[in-house]
């Protein structure tokens, strides 16, 4: 099943690899040079910065990072909070070919180790003196610089001169062997991504995005900031959600664009000026599953109905609720346009192609020879089925991922440390619906003597990101396992303990 034309403009076909930009760096440059005065960034402090001053400041930070010996191919770990510092070091360094390796700011140091050992960037951008110093411990070869990249500068580099197949991004996720995988996004990946938002969502240079997603991840860097380059659009940057300021400043902006986790919706719904949202041409939620009474909540505060839609770290966005159409709750809609997807086996999984689904995992043949079919599809691990009208419902997961408030939990990872506090005998950690957060991370529990559910959370502490802590503790007697001493999570479920 292709892209549905509903996604398209009157007429339109769409062909993302036809588009005749090879480089990210290349189709945000269009944008630049024919509106260079248009306000096109704003930071919470600096005020606004034009196209043109986009441009010129990324090839002035461009030419900064050449002067430190960093060349094409070289990949830099950037981690740090939302500013047009952060954005302009983001576009310098595709600009002239290095491979961004966003990180989360809120990883401890285990996961941050992982990301260095595994990738070996030959800088880090970070915001945070104490981040700095971790990463000076954890591997003192890697240059460590602030997002300003203030210092001399030098010749500037050849610019947006990009193989297509070149990385750009590698995000890093992982399954449920708990060992994160690096998903390497080429130019073309990326471009492919943007260009089907584009023109599925109707984006435009007049658009005004409020942006207060983390642009460590891909909803906000990957759809919000690049859609918004791609565009030639603006966007508000936030260094944080918070529901009073982002209805206040629908109308002080003049903004026509709001991209959220379902965590936000629920917060902007319960608000009681939550009325402020009919004023945007769209609302889009996404990376956790939006719930259908959510839905109806915010439809009946604003008149807004929400576009709900589905993607992964490894293929950018993949189907979308109908811009114009019906936008149906409980479902991700239709493939977007250049995506092919299809249901295949029982149950039956998600598996896609496309100009925007990445080609492997960094230097992991052995997870690449899984992820993809003999005929070349990317196995999701996601179940779905359609309707008779073609909309897409995730039903599950074959891997046993948590989402919370829009952020990847993987039970493995957290299981692993919690495993090394002394009381714990055995534990298995699932994902349990939350109207706040989509799912909450739950940790079933064998114990050698009780343990309280923040004594756990202070033992976990900095060693995970605070959205991995558990949020509830059920103490077992045993967990259930089948004749293989595989854990059958499907039988646990909340308040339900095991006899003895």
């Amino acid at each position: 099943m292709s892209g549905s034309p509903a996604h398209l403009p009157p007429g339109g076909s769409f062909d993302p690899t036809a588009e005749g930009c090879a480089s990210l760096g290349e189709l945000w440059g269009r944008a630049w040079r024919t509106r260079p005065d248009r306000p096109q960034l704003h930071d919470p402090e600096r005020g606004w910065l034009s196209c043109g001053e986009v441009e010129q400041a990324s090839a002035e930070r461009a030419a900064r990072l050449a002067r430190l010996g960093l060349a094409p191919g070289d990949r830099v770990l950037l981690s740090a909070e939302s500013s047009a510092d952060l954005v302009l070091a983001h576009i310098a360094c595709l600009r002239m070919g290095l491979v961004v390796l966003p990180t989360n700011t809120a990883y401890g140091e285990r996961e941050l180790a992982h990301v260095l050992q595994d990738a070996r960037p030959a800088a880090a951008i970070l915001d945070d003196p104490a981040r700095r110093e971790l990463v000076a411990g954890l591997a003192p070869r890697v240059l460590r610089l602030d997002p300003a990249l203030d210092g001399p500068t030098g010749p500037t580099p050849d610019l947006d001169v990009a193989r297509p197949d070149a990385p750009a991004l590698i995000g890093y996720t992982s399954g449920t062997t708990g060992r994160p995988k690096g998903a390497v996004l080429s130019h073309a990946n990326c471009v492919a991504g943007a260009e089907a938002l584009r023109r599925a969502w109707r984006w435009t240079a007049d658009d005004r995005l409020l942006l207060a997603l983390p642009l460590f991840h891909m909803h906000g860097l990957g759809v919000g900031l690049h859609g918004t380059l791609a565009a030639g659009a603006s966007a508000v940057l936030y260094r944080g959600f918070r529901p009073d300021e982002i209805l206040a400043d629908i109308e002080r902006f003049g903004a026509t664009l709001f991209f959220g986790v379902p965590t936000m919706y629920h917060r902007l719904a319960a608000h009681p000026d939550a009325a402020a949202l009919a004023r945007l041409r769209l609302c889009v939620s996404g990376s956790a599953a939006l719930p259908a009474s959510l839905h109806a909540t915010i439809e009946r505060a604003s008149g807004q109905r929400v576009l709900e839609r589905y993607g992964m770290t490894e293929t950018l966005m993949l189907v979308s609720n109908p811009y114009e159409g019906e936008r149906r709750p409980g479902s991700v809609g239709l493939p977007l346009p250049g995506v092919e997807l299809r249901l295949a086996g029982d149950p039956a999984e998600i598996q896609v192609r496309g100009a925007n689904v990445f080609a492997g995992y960094w230097e992991r043949p052995d997870a690449n020879a899984e992820a993809f079919t003999a005929d070349g599809w990317f196995r999701t691990g996601d179940l779905g089925e359609r309707d008779d009208d073609g909309y897409l419902r995730i039903v599950g997961r074959a891997k046993e991922l948590v989402i919370s408030g829009g952020y990847n939990v993987y039970p493995r990872e957290v299981e692993d440390v919690l495993r090394e506090h002394p009381a714990i005998e055995d534990v298995a950690v699932v994902g349990e619906p939350s109207a706040e957060w989509g799912e909450r991370v739950v940790a079933y529990v064998v114990a050698r003597e009780p343990i309280a559910l923040e004594a756990l959370r202070r033992f976990v502490g900095d060693r995970l990101a605070p959205y991995k802590h558990p949020r509830a503790l059920h103490p077992v007697a045993a967990l259930p396992r089948n004749a293989l001493g595989k854990v059958q999570k499907h039988r646990l479920s909340d308040g339900r303990v095991l006899p003895e």
